[in-house]
């Protein structure tokens, strides 16, 4: 599609109304290439990758904003995080058969957690409950009752593209009930398949073709994930030379795989010793007589 892989800001000119929209291509099929996850739970996590990317939009500081759900349905974690340079990942987990199409039903008894955080270590979190059938609709549920923001989200995703559009009141300016309502009655008017076919830029004009509306310049959005060999040989080292020794002991080599890209690391005996090899061997103390 063209125009996908860009985060669309835009605001209304005559009253205070912002919005993002995004179809996510390249970047969502670098996700799917990655993982062979069924249908519905393939689809789930393109919605909580749009989602996620809408709502890092919303940052005021370099960081990332990462959208978790958890349940004790057959799916079972959702792991979605985009930071405000638009690199994005994510990654679900699943037992058993997801039912298609109501988030409810496939997470259970569940919750959706949304933290972001800035690279020193500021951290903001907010909780609301899995209590609707749509990712949409929690989102909506979250900004209404915790930000005490009105918030709309259409999010849709298939196989190839995954998309979504956002649509929030302005915090600190006054806008009519009628103009929020006009504006989310035409939104509705989307359908998923629009959504996911055509171009954001057409799909806005579309939608809002009597409003005077302020387009601002498309973000890039991309894949990237965070692991690297450098990251495991940290994590390997902080266990300790001891118990990764014994590992590879027992088992011939460490094996480690990013559940976010499917990278696969390993590490054999001669890594180890190269990993620890600034590291003194422990040394039993001679016997006293």
């Amino acid at each position: 599609m063209a125009g996908s892989d860009q985060l669309h800001r835009f605001t209304f000119e005559n009253f205070g109304i912002r919005g993002e929209i995004v179809a996510l291509g390249a970047s969502w099929q670098a996700v799917v290439q990655r993982h062979d996850y069924a249908p519905p739970v393939r689809d789930y996590l393109g919605q909580a990758l749009v989602a996620a990317t809408l709502l890092s939009g919303t940052i005021k500081f370099n960081g990332s904003l990462i959208l978790q759900i958890q349940g004790d349905g057959p799916l079972r974690t959702l792991v979605a995080q985009a930071t405000n340079q638009r690199m994005i990942r994510g990654m679900a987990l699943a037992k058993g058969e997801v039912p298609d199409g109501d988030l409810g039903a496939a997470c259970g008894s569940g919750r959706m957690v949304l933290t972001a955080e800035s690279p020193r270590g500021e951290r903001y979190q907010g909780i609301v409950a899995v209590d609707g059938d749509s990712l949409a609709r929690v989102i909506e549920a979250y900004f209404n009752q915790s930000e005490q923001l009105s918030s709309r989200v259409w999010l849709a995703a298939n196989g190839q593209v995954a998309a979504g559009l956002f649509l929030q009141r302005l915090p600190g300016e006054h806008v009519d009930d009628e103009d929020w309502r006009r504006v989310c009655l035409l939104a509705d008017t989307l359908e998923r398949g629009e959504l996911l076919a055509v171009e954001p830029e057409t799909l806005l004009r579309r939608l809002f073709h009597e409003e005077d509306l302020r387009l601002y310049e498309p973000e890039p959005v991309a894949f990237r994930c965070g692991c690297s060999r450098e990251r495991i040989e940290s994590t390997l080292k902080a266990m300790g030379r001891e118990e990764v020794e014994g590992i590879v002991q027992e088992r011939g080599s460490v094996e480690a795989d990013c559940e976010f890209c499917n990278a696969h690391y390993h590490f054999d005996a001669v890594d180890v010793a190269a990993l620890f090899a600034e590291q003194p061997l422990a040394t039993t103390p001679p016997s006293q007589h």
